[in-house]
């Protein structure tokens, strides 16, 4: 008689692999889901850029539509000879609605960001716009009152500060 000496073949795993199968696959998990979360406490940040560079648009828009100083005459030409930078922002008592030129604008700030009407903006409540306007021909290769540097500097809801510039010629 033959003497049956063959080893039996077990199928399947030990307790040992299916231990490490069961931490690496809890790592894997513990990383993918952290990265998830990241992603989704920030998934508002786009919005909030959107409205904020809507929002400076506007007031942006606003601003450059105003003469560049209170000498410019209508449609810019000749250009004015007699700027005077050291006084920048609102003449005497006026207010937004009268405002006629861009450095009337210097030291505005609404929080919430109103319409020229003075009617808060919907949709804007906790979002804050500063205004700053400067004399500043020498980064554009002007004489420094030449040009004006406005920077319309929006704070979002999430303390965000964005701002934004541009600058008017006098011309």
């Amino acid at each position: 008689m033959r003497s049956c000496n063959r080893k039996i073949r077990q199928n399947g795993m030990t307790l040992v692999e299916l231990v490490i199968s069961i931490v690496l696959i809890s790592i894997a998990m513990t990383a993918m889901l952290s990265a998830f979360s990241t992603s989704m406490g920030r998934s508002a940040d786009p919005l909030w850029k959107n409205k904020s560079l809507k929002l400076a648009q506007a007031y942006l828009d606003e601003i450059l539509s105003k003469k560049y100083d209170n000498d410019t005459p209508l449609g810019g030409i000749p250009a004015t000879a007699s700027i005077n930078c050291g006084s920048l922002g609102p003449d005497g008592g006026e207010t937004r609605a009268q405002f006629d030129d861009v450095d009337d604008y210097n030291g505005l700030s609404d929080k919430p960001p109103k319409l020229v009407t003075n009617i808060n903006m919907a949709g804007y409540a906790d979002y804050t716009v500063s205004v700053a306007v400067v004399c500043a021909g020498g980064d554009v290769s002007l004489s420094n009152s030449n040009a004006k540097r406005i920077t319309v500097t929006v704070l979002s809801p999430n303390n965000t500060s964005m701002p934004f510039s541009v600058y008017r010629g006098n011309f």
